[in-house]
């Protein structure tokens, strides 16, 4: 296939078209600095120019394309959540993900799929109840900002594209993301849970985060919602207490409520509530996960971990 990939140059992005090129696949990434498209040995990939703002001759990448993968996003819990910060984290999703339909909808032959980043987010703060792709979506700033985003990417269903909105959890991997944040304390002795630590961490390995992208551009019938989580969300202090085991630390020092309130303001409330998401529809229409569980991850992430403090 011929795909043409935003964000290519992030933390999925980058194992995404690397993963893409080594199936057989000709992987473009529209990108605003070319020179940080990643150099990887033995993977190949065509750099496009484009600032996101504007319509321009990168449009001429999407004629007879068979797929459009849309990572483009400001990292959601990089920064506190000011109204400048906000105001990139829309434009960041909504506008480019508008002026990509935008292109899309102007090509004589128009590209049959569109694989579009979204968050469990759009869910809000829930309790224990599981939530599948049919659930209603939550009020806040997080879940009204997916709304806006699925709502562009939707627009390109109205030319017959088919529209798969990929709805995200904590990804794992040692590179980037929450996880690599978290290690760090858990190394010192200092790892705990973000309290009250009852909260649902809904999170999926980058393996299988990339292997559902792959399994929904191979099948026709998925299509819409579809949750990226691995079956097993746990809360917040299971998931610390693992992830002590794993790297054979404690997990002993808890970050109060307080504290990231004071520290992120919104972005604080955000990370001391969650989802218990289940991915439902992959797992219905027969998607198999490499690490279903919790420990399966870790396992692959800390294989080699040496021991030289207590466990947890």
């Amino acid at each position: 296939m011929n795909i043409v990939v935003t964000g290519g140059t992030g933390f999925i992005g980058r194992a995404l078209c690397a993963a893409l090129f080594h199936g057989g696949h000709s992987v473009s990434i529209l990108t605003r600095n070319a020179g940080q498209v990643f150099h990887q040995p033995g993977v190949s990939v065509n750099p496009v120019q484009w600032n996101g703002r504007d319509t321009g001759p990168w449009e001429r990448a999407l004629e007879g394309t068979d797929a459009v993968i849309n990572l483009a996003g400001a990292p959601i819990a990089d920064e506190r959540w000011t109204d400048a910060r906000k105001q990139l984290l829309f434009d960041s999703r909504v506008l480019v993900t508008r002026l990509l339909i935008g292109a899309m909808s102007r090509r004589l032959s128009k590209p049959p799929v569109l694989i579009n980043a979204s968050g469990i987010g759009c869910y809000g703060a829930s309790d224990d109840r599981r939530l599948d792709e049919g659930a209603p979506r939550g009020q806040g700033f997080l879940p009204d900002l997916c709304l806006a985003w699925e709502a562009e990417a939707l627009r390109a269903a109205e030319f017959g594209t088919r529209v798969v909105l990929l709805r995200t959890g904590m990804v794992l991997e040692q590179d980037g993301g929450a996880l690599a944040k978290m290690v760090l304390p858990f190394k010192l002795y200092a790892g705990g849970p973000i309290m009250p630590g009852t909260q649902w961490v809904s999170w999926i390995h980058r393996r299988d985060q990339i292997g559902l992208i792959q399994w929904a551009l191979a099948n026709n019938h998925v299509r819409g919602p579809l949750n990226a989580v691995a079956p097993e969300a746990v809360t917040m202090r299971d998931f610390c207490l693992r992830l002590g085991r794993a790297l054979h630390r404690p997990s002993w020092f808890p970050v109060p409520e307080f504290v990231l309130k004071l520290a992120l303001g919104e972005l604080g409330s955000l990370m001391i509530t969650g989802q218990r998401v289940v991915p439902k529809k992959a797992i219905d229409e027969g998607y198999v996960f490499q690490h279903a569980t919790l420990d399966s991850a870790l396992q692959a992430l800390f294989p080699e971990t040496i021991v030289v403090g207590r466990a947890a």
